[in-house]
């Protein structure tokens, strides 16, 4: 009853209308660097959501259209790996065994599986590789196995109203499919981030395990490329610093959530920025800002 009660408290919160911000109630002449920046891709035409939450006092330090709901592309697939480690808890038989992958799981772009000999490997090694390349095959090997409305139900007993894993991994989108691979509002991915923090996610064992795949990400190219971190290996702190994320890409966008801690204290946070796909000087200016507001995150939380 108490389980039920909470839940349904928490979809109430990320449900109810709030007025439209653009800076966080404390805090945020922190950001003014990253604010100008966003705002400048804004004024171009690109469509702009970001959301920053601070791990100790739960303060929203940066909203900006964050209820939103936006193409994120790959970042939704952390509620398939929510599901994958709640079955993996919940000792279903759908989170252990080895998976073979099929001519109908093929998908090309990003992961190495598909270049890999192996024709199957367990349920948790595929978790890895979509937490540390964000694998299409394993990807879609696992969304075989545990089911897409499986993953979408998840999301909602989560009190997610504006997030969702929407459809597989295809590489090429026809009419009848769902135009994004996922969508997602920077204010429910930040918020996602920081109950993993908590270990508030189903619990704090399958909370952990998430957080254990996404530590491999090697994908460091947008808002944490102002951490200095190594892309291959930074899942222990290096100089006080310590970086969880997941990142999304698609023509036209690019999307990260993610946590960082510092020795003062610590964020989740969630940036996606739509613009035109075609143009490299506008994606060459849209990494540029989002590295910028990764500086004012590092210069936050050190």
């Amino acid at each position: 009853m108490v389980v039920g009660t909470r839940d349904h408290e928490r979809r109430e919160r990320l449900r109810a209308p709030r007025a439209g911000r653009h800076r966080g109630v404390g805090g945020a002449e922190s950001f003014s660097g990253g604010f100008t920046a966003l705002a400048q891709l804004a004024y171009a035409g690109a469509t702009v959501s970001a959301s920053v939450i601070d791990l100790r006092s739960g303060l929203t330090l940066v909203s900006i259209d964050d209820r939103v709901a936006m193409p994120t592309a790959s970042v939704g697939k952390i509620l398939l790996l929510i599901e994958v480690a709640a079955r993996i808890t919940a000792r279903d038989a759908a989170g252990f065994g080895i998976l073979d992958k099929t001519p109908g799981d093929a998908v090309g772009d990003s992961g190495i599986w598909q270049r890999l000999q192996a024709p199957a490997l367990p349920v948790t090694d595929l978790a890895l590789l979509v937490g540390a390349t964000s694998d299409n095959l394993a990807t879609n090997v696992l969304l075989r196995q545990v089911g897409l409305d499986s993953v979408r139900a998840r999301g909602e007993q989560l009190g997610l109203s504006r997030t969702a894993l929407l459809d597989l991994v295809r590489d090429h989108r026809g009419p009848d499919d769902a135009p994004q691979l996922s969508i997602g509002s920077a204010a429910e991915l930040s918020w996602l981030f920081s109950a993993l923090a908590r270990g508030e996610v189903v619990d704090a064992v399958t909370s952990k395990r998430v957080l254990g795949w996404l530590s491999h990400n090697a994908d460091l190219s947008m808002v944490a490329s102002a951490f200095g971190l190594d892309p291959l290996s930074h899942r222990t702190p290096d100089s006080g610093l310590q970086l969880i994320n997941k990142t999304g890409t698609d023509g036209g966008v690019r999307s990260e959530a993610g946590l960082l801690s510092g020795s003062r204290t610590g964020v989740a946070y969630a940036v996606t920025v739509q613009f035109s796909g075609a143009d490299l000087a506008a994606r060459l200016r849209v990494l540029e800002a989002m590295r910028t507001f990764g500086f004012d995150l590092l210069e936050y939380v050190f």
